[in-house]
């Protein structure tokens, strides 16, 4: 669909949510700049996927419910960020998320740019495994960033996404525990619920850009057999849907928050304490799974550079960085 159309379409949208009564086809076209004609075609749409519209002569249009859909229109009418998400790019299906943002990069697509799909058949997370993203159920995104900062503070966004990803869960759902494996993985009940993905076209002194890659299990009731004692849902952890919409504007707002914070001193300094209130293994032997050689020790939380910080057993103290470094628990995933 044509990009203007879609933008149209996203602020019609966001005139009838934000009107409480009835507006008016002729009000709606004069402050969008588009004809009458314009306007009902994209209430006609609407209405056919699934938008409850009341119209009224004389009174306008009423927007009394709508459906839980993954859409351009549905996403950029909610958003309220100033930059991350506000231009979204849809899929009903592609193969990776990871991989439409680099192509949207480069063809020059500005920083904030959210690629969204509703079914990813190609998804990957750390180290080359699948991630598994079904229709309906999943949320799969990726955010197009172009930081003006050098390349080896990239590895520090997977923390930050960490963190926003667990914030809004933490604040839609609050009876849930919510913690996150370092770096890049967010568990419930000490289950994986979300994995990010960074990724970077990069100089030795320029970033061309950086791809954040995000999957959250959101809706889906089953797993395969493999996935069942490591995985879990939001839904089934809640015992109820979720929102997907919602889940994805409540993280690109907190991402775009955290992302000022960490642009002015370009280290996590700032969240070291909110990160470990979240780690799941601070305080606890891990094993760290370096290809240098496997040891053990404790994980006492983050640094300022987001490196694990692990004691060993002689009281030596040593910092994991992250890339082909894995953590896990002594008995298992944590």
């Amino acid at each position: 669909m044509d990009r203007k159309i879609i933008s149209v379409k996203a602020e019609i949208l966001r005139e009838l949510r934000n009107t409480k009564g009835y507006i008016s086809g002729q009000e709606i076209s004069d402050k969008l700049g588009v004809s009458r004609t314009a306007v009902w075609k994209v209430i006609q749409q609407l209405e056919a996927e699934g938008y409850d519209i009341e119209a009224v002569t004389n009174k306008g249009y009423h927007l009394i419910s709508y459906p839980e859909i993954l859409s351009s229109g549905e996403l950029m009418s909610r958003m309220t960020t100033l930059w991350a998400g506000r231009r979204v790019y849809y899929h009903k299906e592609t193969e990776s998320t990871n991989e439409d943002a680099k192509y949207l990069a480069e063809e020059g697509m500005e920083h904030g740019s959210l690629v969204v799909a509703d079914m990813q058949t190609g998804g990957k997370g750390r180290r080359g495994r699948t991630w598994v993203s079904p229709a309906g159920e999943s949320i799969s995104m990726s955010l197009l960033l172009r930081p003006d900062f050098l390349p080896d503070k990239a590895p520090m966004l997977t923390l930050l996404m960490a963190i926003s990803v667990a914030e809004v869960i933490t604040g839609l759902h609050r009876d849930l525990d919510v913690k996150i494996k370092w770096p890049n993985d967010v568990l419930v009940n000490s289950k994986k619920v979300c994995g990010i993905l960074t990724e970077m076209s990069a100089e030795p002194d320029y970033i061309h850009h950086v791809i954040v890659g995000v999957g959250i299990n959101a809706n889906q009731t089953l797993f395969p057999e493999e996935l069942q004692d490591m995985a879990t849902s939001l839904r089934i952890e809640k015992g109820e849907k979720v929102d997907r919409t919602a889940l994805i504007i409540g993280i690109m707002e907190y991402f775009e928050y955290y992302y000022g914070i960490f642009a002015e001193h370009l280290d996590v300094s700032d969240f070291v304490d909110i990160y470990d209130s979240y780690l799941i293994n601070k305080g606890k032997e891990v094993r760290i799974l370096d290809p240098k050689g496997e040891y053990t020790g404790v994980a006492e939380g983050i640094n300022d550079s987001g490196a694990l910080i692990v004691k060993l057993s002689d009281g030596t103290i040593k910092t994991v960085s992250t890339g082909e470094v894995s953590v896990r628990g002594i008995y298992g995933y944590v």
